[in-house]
């Protein structure tokens, strides 16, 4: 599920700092848009992005005795994205908390979302789950907790967004608070976040053909191959070639399994490949892309090359 600030009327979207559109209900009686107002609260009142012990006049939630560790995204690896489908993106961590925080609580809630930009709360693209992470302790003051999101690239997904990304991990003790209630005291509200821990790299979704030809081929003769290197365009929803990118074409001699480097050349404005050698001996030609830091590295598929 998406956020985006600048679009508003987007199913399930939500500015990061403002609470325009609710965000979607991961419990049936809490949204992160009551969180976003126990979390704007503590903003007024401090005047910062994160929560502090500030004396200020204006209410505020009070900092929640909890730490976040070992946070870990897709298991480590880059999340690649093509056009369609759904991805779901693991998330795991440690929830270090105080002997007085209930995690067990109806109303306490703890959740990692990602984000693209320099902080959370200026960030107008993110990404979060339909639940709230689950949490199993481990010790009377440790607990391991799990979530997930599920990606659509055709509607979670822009071209501009490819690239690194941030994680924000909070949680929150209602207390048996209720927003709506006329009686709600935010400042019985516990609160806690982390925000600017290194996330995953979400990449572009690539592809790369290879042909060699004639085939077969008289020893001594010119092979031409080709090839074309396409990748995921989320704005469109289509793959589309990729220019001006080194690839390199690579060739196994039949019998064997190790692949040498040939040459290096780049794509045409349309993503196209063609290039000549010599033919040789019998062996397998293929084209291989090192990815960049939007898009997918991967090899294509192997071309035989019969020379008689």
């Amino acid at each position: 599920m998406r956020i985006r600030a600048t679009v508003a009327a987007v199913s399930g979207a939500l500015a990061l700092s403002a609470l325009a559109v609710p965000a979607a209900q991961a419990d049936g009686s809490v949204s992160r848009a009551d969180v976003a107002k126990v979390r704007e609260a503590g903003q007024a009142a401090s005047g910062k992005s994160a929560f502090s012990a500030s004396a200020a006049a204006v209410a505020e939630p009070y900092v929640l005795n909890a730490s976040f560790s070992n946070i870990k995204v897709n298991n480590g690896r880059s999340i690649v994205a093509g056009t369609t489908g759904k991805l779901t993106v693991p998330i795991t961590y440690t929830l270090t908390h105080g002997a007085d925080v209930d995690i067990a609580a109806e109303d306490f809630f703890t959740d990692v979302e990602l984000y693209y930009g320099t902080t959370y709360i200026d960030s107008e693209f993110g990404l979060f789950g339909d639940d709230w992470a689950s949490c199993k302790a481990v010790s009377a003051t440790v607990a391991n907790c799990t979530q997930s999101i599920v990606i659509s690239p055709s509607e979670d997904l822009f071209n501009e967004t490819a690239g690194k990304w941030k994680a924000y991990a909070y949680a929150i003790a209602w207390n048996g608070q209720d927003l709506s209630s006329d009686d709600f005291d935010v400042t019985k509200v516990g609160y806690v976040e982390k925000d600017g821990i290194a996330g995953p790299n979400l990449l572009r979704h690539s592809r790369l053909t290879v042909n060699a030809t004639p085939e077969p081929v008289k020893k001594g003769k010119t092979i031409t191959v080709t090839g074309k290197l396409t990748r995921a365009n989320w704005d469109a929803g289509n793959y589309t070639g990729y220019a001006s990118q080194p690839v390199k074409l690579q060739f196994r001699k039949n019998g064997t399994s190790t692949y040498t480097t040939l040459k290096t050349i780049k794509t045409t404005t349309t993503g196209d490949l063609k290039t000549t050698v010599k033919a040789n001996v019998d062996g397998y030609f293929r084209y291989v892309f090192a990815g960049t830091a939007t898009t997918a590295a991967l090899g294509s598929a192997t071309d035989f090359i019969d020379v008689k």
